[in-house]
């Protein structure tokens, strides 16, 4: 428990102070790779740019001005060493963390598949710039027929500030696959405070079932840092009570970018007042996007 306040708090400083732990020369630069219909390639921070022209520090040309009506996509990321000339692509999985989604919503079009361990599937589509919609199952019918949980995401994300502060609310409604037809779900609202690469995100949730709220909400914090070009530090964490005994469930990991599927490796570590001893349970997922930024 100490140590996941330590964790929030460091999070926290990241967001709010930006500039501690850095020195003058270690401020982040954002750099952008930029295409024109000819072919054409260029690298580098964009000084200005109007509705006719964008006036580029390219890295190995120097002072150029591109045309906007000859540009034909521009890219951008974060490079967080200002001598380290190398390109830090967006961030293609930014929506979401181990399982839990973050205010930042997808674009029209985008989506991912996710799978967790072999059983959790999950897919997500964007239909506007602020809807999403998904849906995913644990095929347990694979098991002599046995009940099998189905269930749809759909996702609300509205950008209050824009890559700063967003909002997001939604619900994960189910149902198992048997006679009974048993429901399940739950509806959240969630705040995430940062970019896309390094944000804190806080939730609560209300979650049912056979059509019964639960009295208390359960309350998410989760929060990634970016540490490389193609890797994160990640941490996914829930709060829930039912009667007297309150149940944390804690995940601490990473994610790392091999093209644009997302590995996740992490572990899950319940406790509460009736776990008498400590374990952790490996998990292992990864994402693959689709869609137009694929």
């Amino acid at each position: 428990m100490k140590n996941l306040f330590i964790i929030i708090l460091y999070l926290s400083g990241i967001l709010i102070f930006p500039g501690v732990g850095y020195t003058q020369e270690n401020q982040d630069h954002t750099l952008y790779h930029i295409e024109t219909k000819d072919g054409s390639t260029y690298t580098g921070n964009i000084l200005s740019r109007d509705s006719v022209s964008i006036l580029l520090q390219d890295q190995k040309l120097g002072e150029i001005s591109l045309r906007i009506s000859d540009i034909k996509v521009i890219r951008g990321g974060e490079n967080k060493n200002k001598g380290d000339t190398s390109m830090w692509s967006e961030n293609p999985q930014a929506t979401r963390y181990f399982w839990s989604p973050n205010g930042y919503g997808l674009k029209p079009g985008e989506g991912y598949y996710q799978n967790i361990w072999i059983f959790f599937n999950q897919a997500s589509v964007g239909l506007t710039d602020n809807f999403s919609i998904g849906g995913g199952m644990i095929p347990i019918f694979l098991f002599a027929g046995a009940p099998t949980p189905v269930w749809i995401t759909p996702k609300i994300s509205i950008p209050v500030s824009k890559d700063n502060f967003n909002i997001g609310a939604g619900a994960l409604a189910g149902t198992v696959l048997d006679e009974d037809h048993s429901g399940f779900g739950i509806l959240y609202g969630i705040t995430t405070f940062g970019s896309r690469d390094t944000n804190l995100s806080i939730g609560l949730g209300y979650g049912y079932i056979a059509g019964e709220f639960s009295k208390t909400p359960a309350v998410n914090i989760s929060g990634m840092v970016r540490t490389g070009k193609k890797s994160y530090l990640m941490s996914e964490n829930y709060f829930l009570t039912s009667g007297d005994n309150t149940i944390l469930l804690l995940t601490f990991g990473g994610r790392w970018i091999i093209g644009k599927v997302g590995l996740d490796g992490f572990l899950l570590i319940p406790t509460s007042s009736h776990i008498d001893r400590f374990f952790a349970i490996p998990m292992l997922g990864i994402t693959i996007p689709f869609g137009p930024s694929e």
